[in-house]
Parts: C-alpha cells; sequence; structure tokens
C-alpha cells in the first residue's frame, strides 16, 4: 500500500502517544500521525530501530517523533514515559496502545512466570498507560484512546494462549473504559488486526504457505501490511469518528 492520503486537518499539532511505535505497525502509526503534522511521541525498548525511525522522519515532517524509552511491564516507567510526551509535547490528546508481545507458546508447558510476564506486556500496560494518560486527555478537553487487539483470539489459534486472552481483554477493557471516559468526551475504541504481514512476522512466525492460507481465507487477496492499519487508526483519532466510542474495527482483509 502506498501514503494514507486522507488529511484530517484536526490532528494537526495534537499531541500523540503510541506505544511500541519503534518498528512494525507501531512504527507506520508513528510515521502517519507525523505526516498528519501531529506532534507524536512513541515508548519502546528498543534502541537501534527507534532511533533509526527518528533520523528518518526528521525533516520529513512538521514535528520529529520524541523516542521515549520505557519498559511498560513497570507501571512506574511507563507512567513517568506518559507524563513525559505530556510534557514535552505541549498536550495529549490522543493515546494509541499498540505494544504487544505476540509470541507462541504451548498451553502445557505456560508457567505461572511465562503468564505474569505475557500479560504483562500484552494487557497490563494498557490499563496503566491508559491510567497515566486519562488525566492529560482531560486536561485537553477530551481525545481519543484506541486499543490494539488481534483477530486472533476469535480463531481458535492453539498456539498462542495466553497472547489471545489478553487480546480478549483488551476488548473488554475498551468497553469498560468508554463507558467510563465518555462523559468527559473521551472516545475509547479498539482495532483489531488480521494477519499484518512484517518483518517480524516473517522472520519468526509466517512463511509461504501460511501467507498463501491466510489470503485464500480473505475477500481481498493481497498481504497485509502495518501501513493498512493507519488510515483506521487515523480516523478513529480525529473528529471523523467524534460519535464513535466502545467499539471494534476490524481491518483483517475480510476474515470474520
Amino acid at each position: 500500500m502506498g501514503k494514507i492520503s486522507t488529511y484530517h486537518r484536526d490532528l494537526v499539532d495534537r499531541g500523540v502517544l503510541v506505544t511500541g511505535g519503534g518498528s512494525g505497525i507501531g512504527a507506520a502509526l508513528v510515521e502517519g500521525f507525523a505526516e498528519q503534522g501531529a506532534k507524536v511521541a512513541f515508548i519502546d525498548v528498543a534502541d537501534e530501530p527507534s532511533q533509526q525511525l527518528v533520523t528518518r522522519l526528521s525533516g520529513t515532517v512538521a514535528h520529529p517523533p520524541l523516542y521515549l524509552k520505557a519498559d511498560l511491564r513497570q507501571v512506574a516507567q511507563a507512567k513517568a514515559a506518559v507524563d513525559e510526551a505530556a510534557t514535552r509535547l505541549g498536550q495529549l490528546s490522543v493515546l494509541v496502545n499498540n505494544a504487544g508481545w505476540d509470541d507462541r507458546h504451548d498451553f502445557n508447558t505456560v508457567t505461572e512466570d511465562y503468564w505474569d510476564r505475557s500479560t504483562a506486556i500484552n494487557l497490563k500496560q494498557v490499563f496503566f498507560v491508559s491510567q497515566a494518560a486519562v488525566g492529560h486527555l482531560r486536561a485537553s478537553s477530551g481525545g481519543s484512546i484506541i486499543n490494539f487487539s488481534s483477530i486472533a483470539f476469535m480463531r481458535n489459534m492453539s498456539e498462542m494462549p495466553v497472547y489471545t486472552t489478553a487480546k480478549a481483554g483488551i476488548i473488554g477493557l475498551t468497553k469498560s473504559l468508554a463507558g467510563k471516559l465518555g462523559p468527559e468526551n473521551i472516545r475509547v475504541n479498539a482495532i483489531m488486526p488480521g494477519m499484518i504481514v512484517t518483518e517480524r512476522q516473517e522472520r519468526l512466525w509466517l512463511n509461504k504457505d501460511k501467507i498463501a492460507a491466510m489470503q485464500a481465507g480473505q475477500c481481498l487477496k493481497r498481504v497485509l501490511a502495518a501501513e493498512d492499519l493507519v488510515g483506521p487508526c487515523l480516523f478513529l483519532a480525529s473528529h471523523a469518528s467524534a460519535a464513535i466510542t466502545a467499539q471494534t474495527l476490524v481491518v483483517d482483509g475480510g476474515v470474520l
């Protein structure tokens, strides 16, 4: 897919925070918001790709993205990063909870430590990052929270039970936060991607046969890329979706 052509004027100069923004889907989202003229900060734990992203975008967008290093499993670090992002951006009105860890694992060998690690990355931090961001969204007279789930939990996938549990939990959290924050003009929605073929996915999990099999089940017979999630995320962040909250937008090429 090419660059997003839709221009959301209301995103110009708005403060946007993306978690897990250094590579993959997160990096595409950071670039997409920056190209809209937003002031974007992103949190990641990986220095090299994060610094490369900042370098690549600097000089090409109105506001070069701000990289903040933090381990989101650590609540104190996560909250400090959110506060720093809001301070350095000047305000915060959009939060994109993208960070996750789609590690494959066998049900029979999952330990308590593995469960705690996986859910800390995939669910716990979504709650606490949102909690830390809400005060800043209130100060901006409202805003948008966008949580990334996955269609994996709806497809009976057996090789990642802890991950799919967390991704199902994100839908419940989205609904609950939408009900809580709606009266304060803070919208909360989710995006549920299908098989998005990133460099990491191809390196660790996917091969030509798996990609072909997934495409066979899609209405759209093409590979889905990280860029396919940019437009839906911009829409949910912008005034174009001003009356939409507590919803989940499926972006899977027509599988579900």
